[in-house]
């Protein structure tokens, strides 16, 4: 009888989470939720841990810990489970000797310190944060190494490219290609990006996901925290990695080989897809509830090159990967808080990468040795990213 993989799921709440939970729904032979990590959704979570039964939970505030009590309560639950909050709880659920798998897919730098302590756990991780990555990618690759701990790709371009190389060897490759959507606006004039509003930028044309990688999908910045994340996970140089348009978002990305084969891995975008290749790899499970099967009869795949005129964003981080050190920890912490202020309505599409660029500028590069630099680093560059805001929301109008 196949063995059960025990699951931490580090941003259960998130839409990451969520898409991990309907995997393991499907997989209930196969995959057994031992510890959840949520934010501020008591409610979600309470539900969370009424339907799976996991040891240990976590919420963000300390606070909290008592409310996610009583909702429990109120559910009527009457399972044996700890509860803890913050970070200091996101590594303990990391970290159990129970948990066989952690899936870190917490947004933004919160999951960090969890993930570094789930490989120094010898846990394999599989990693749908980009933040990680771009942040702190050589630190948390070497650590992966170091500690012998797997790391399986989650996000949908990289897990694809994770398939397509186990085509040939690393030697045997000439290039890989990340594929994109191009996002809302892949055809609105220049002229009009402007006076996008937050409920503009959040009409994806093809995915679902959180408030956050949904506008970083329309400036493009998301395909460049793909870059610097492959950088990292597949040890390519930039050069190396190459991006194209693909509006029908069904060719996932692609490997090119030394001998000019190019192989493309292609499937619906559903989140789900990825997210149960990491839970199975190195098998494929069958899933009790499958999902749709990709139908090509009738379907036309077009493909373009980015325009980094239209979407600085996309130039920004080329820029950041090649400078190095902290550069990438500076655009990571300054995209953050200018979608924040976009979202709010203080900013202009079009300021966001006018932020991050200030920061790039006003922050010193400098090598990362640890964690703690990590964080330290992150923290400079949102002070100099709070600082951009206020100057441009001062000279802003936003509609």
């Amino acid at each position: 009888m196949a063995s059960v993989k025990r699951l931490c799921i580090l941003g259960s709440t998130g839409s990451i989470g969520q898409s991990c939970l309907a995997v393991v729904r499907s997989l209930p032979q196969r995959l057994r939720v031992e510890a959840v990590c949520g934010g501020k959704n008591l409610e979600l979570l309470a539900e969370q841990i009424r339907e799976f039964s996991p040891s240990f939970a976590c919420v963000a505030l300390q606070e909290d810990v008592e409310r996610l009590r009583a909702r429990l309560r109120e559910r009527g639950y009457r399972g044996s489970i700890r509860l803890a909050a913050g970070t200091e709880g996101q590594i303990g659920a990391a970290t159990l000797p129970t948990v066989d798998y952690v899936v870190s897919g917490s947004h933004g730098i919160i999951g960090l310190e969890a993930s570094f302590a789930a490989l120094e756990a010898g846990k394999p991780v599989g990693l749908a944060n980009k933040e990680v990555l771009v942040a702190a990618g050589e630190l948390f690759m070497a650590k992966a190494r170091r500690h012998r701990a797997n790391v399986v790709p989650i996000d949908s371009e990289h897990c694809a490219l994770h398939q397509c190389l186990r085509a040939g060897t690393g030697a045997e490759v000439r290039r890989v290609i990340l594929t994109g959507s191009g996002g809302p606006f892949l055809r609105t004039p220049p002229d009009q990006l402007e006076f996008v509003t937050p409920p503009m930028a959040l009409n994806h044309p093809v995915w679902k996901m959180g408030d956050r990688i949904t506008v970083d999908s329309a400036t493009l910045m998301n395909k460049g925290f793909e870059i610097i994340e492959a950088r990292w996970l597949f040890g390519l140089p930039p050069e190396r990695i190459e991006t194209l348009i693909h509006p029908e978002s069904l060719v996932h990305s692609m490997v090119e080989f030394k001998d000019g084969s190019v192989i493309a891995q292609l499937a619906i975008p559903d989140m789900r897809l990825p997210i149960q290749y990491a839970l199975s790899y190195p098998e494929r499970m069958e899933p009790e509830m499958p999902l749709p099967r990709l139908d090509l009869v009738g379907r036309t795949l077009h493909f373009e090159k980015p325009d980094t005129s239209r979407f600085p964003c996309l130039a920004l981080a080329r820029e950041a990967l090649e400078a190095g050190g902290a550069e990438p920890c500076h655009l990571n912490a300054a995209d953050e808080v200018a979608v924040a202020a976009f979202l709010s309505k203080r900013l202009k599409f079009t300021d966001i990468p006018r932020v991050i660029e200030k920061v790039l500028r006003a922050c010193t590069p400098h090598h990362l040795n640890s964690v703690e630099d990590v964080l330290e680093c992150d923290h400079e560059a949102r002070r100099h990213a709070q600082e951009a805001v206020e100057a441009l929301a001062k000279s802003s109008v936003v509609a």
